[in-house]
This record gives structure tokens, sequence and C-alpha cells, in this order.
């Protein structure tokens, strides 16, 4: 579906990925990249969404070049992007963030919004409150809701950990496998040991290159990994 060849990318004159290749098939239920902070994890996914440039090398989405497109035709070909950030509409309901996420799949919306509330019952409890007065957690499942509303093929997940308490970050990833059923997810995440765990497929990333390709359990029990990130 999604074909990363030799890319090479920069910020200004600061080059920040180095000559990387992956790529995501049909197949795939969840494929993870685990890395430090800096490594470039964020910045392969703005370039995988259309938000920035490739300075050598291509990114192909089922087909079609992304450097051709605009990020909300990346969007409707099937890739949406959950940013770190979140990006919700902090003075808008849960109910309206989520009509937000499905502008490309209007005439889907109930159904979808149906399938959102079934996997996150908080969601639908929580419809007509603001989305800047949840909590942390509550927020994350609201931004990953939102994205689902997209009816994505891929959907890619941008450390949805990132300042949630262990209890929470469990319920997460809990609900990140059952999003994998029905929808390839790309997980990009710092807590190793959980995204490893669900991954079928994963990669290492370091210093702007992919160091290491093998199934999440592989990784799990390399040296490497242990040390550096267990």
């Amino acid at each position: 579906m999604i074909e990363v060849d030799e890319i090479d990318v920069s910020y200004g004159n600061i080059q920040v990925l180095w000559d990387l290749s992956f790529h995501i098939s049909e197949e795939d239920s969840v494929v993870a990249i685990v890395g430090p902070n800096g490594a470039g994890k964020s910045t392969l996914l703005r370039v995988m969404s259309g938000l920035h440039p490739v300075d050598d090398g291509r990114v192909t989405a089922w087909g079609e070049d992304v450097a051709g497109m605009d990020p909300s035709e990346v969007v409707r070909q099937g890739f949406v992007h959950v940013s770190e950030e979140r990006n919700l509409f902090g003075d808008m309901t849960v109910r309206e963030n989520l009509e937000m996420g499905a502008y490309t799949k209007r005439a889907e919306l109930r159904e979808t919004m149906r399938e959102v509330f079934e996997l996150f019952p908080i969601l639908e409890e929580r419809q007509e409150q603001r989305a800047g007065s949840m909590s942390g957690g509550q927020q994350q499942m609201l931004a990953i809701g939102r994205g689902l509303m997209a009816r994505p093929k891929i959907l890619a997940l941008d450390e949805p950990s990132e300042g949630l308490a262990p209890q929470i970050t469990t319920r997460v990833f809990e609900k990140i496998e059952e999003i994998s059923d029905e929808v390839t997810v790309l997980l990009v995440e710092q807590h190793v040991h959980k995204a490893l765990g669900l991954a079928e497929r994963a990669y290492l990333l370091e210093n702007g290159e992919m160091v290491t390709e093998d199934t999440g359990a592989a990784l799990l029990e390399s040296e490497h990994i242990k040390q550096a990130y267990l």
C-alpha cells in the first residue's frame, strides 16, 4: 500500500532522514517504528502525510507519488495520521470533533460514528463535552476516534502513549489492538516494549536511519534493544 524508497529529508540545511526505506502492505495489521527522541520518527510520518517534502527518493501510496498530492488527497487515499499533539478543536464538542474527522466520508458519517462509539464508549457518554476539558487519556481516545472517522486503510499513530499514566497507556494499547483487526496500524512509539509486543513487523530508527527490520517479537529479544530501550 505504501512504499518509502531511499528518501533523504531535511529541515533547511539540517538533514534528518538518510536513505530511508520501508513499506506497509495490505497483509500488515501493526507495523511499529521505534527509536529515541530526535530519531526522525515524526518527520517520517509528516513526509508520508504529504506535509513535508523529500530531498531525494520517493514515497508512493497505492501506486501514486505522495509528492504530487495535497495532504487532503493522501487522507482520501486512505492514510490518516494522528499526530503526537492530537490537534483537537478544544472549544468544540466531542461529537463536533468526530464530525470534522469525517469530512472526506460524509456519506458514512452516521455508521462510522456508531462504530467509534462502540470502540470508545466514553466518547458517546461525553459527546456534548468540550474536547479541551477532557482528561489526557480521553483526548487521546478522541484523537484516535477522529482519525477513524475518515475510514482509513492505514491509521498512523504518533506516540499515542505520550503523557499518559501507565494504566491509561495499557487501555490505549488494548484499543489499538482492537483497531488493528480492521485497519492497518502504523505505530510510532517510544514505549518500546508495548509497541514491539503488538507489532507483527517492526523497524528501529536511529539518527535518521533505519537500523533494523524484523518481527516485533524478534526485536524484543535483540540485545541492542534490551540494552538501549528496555
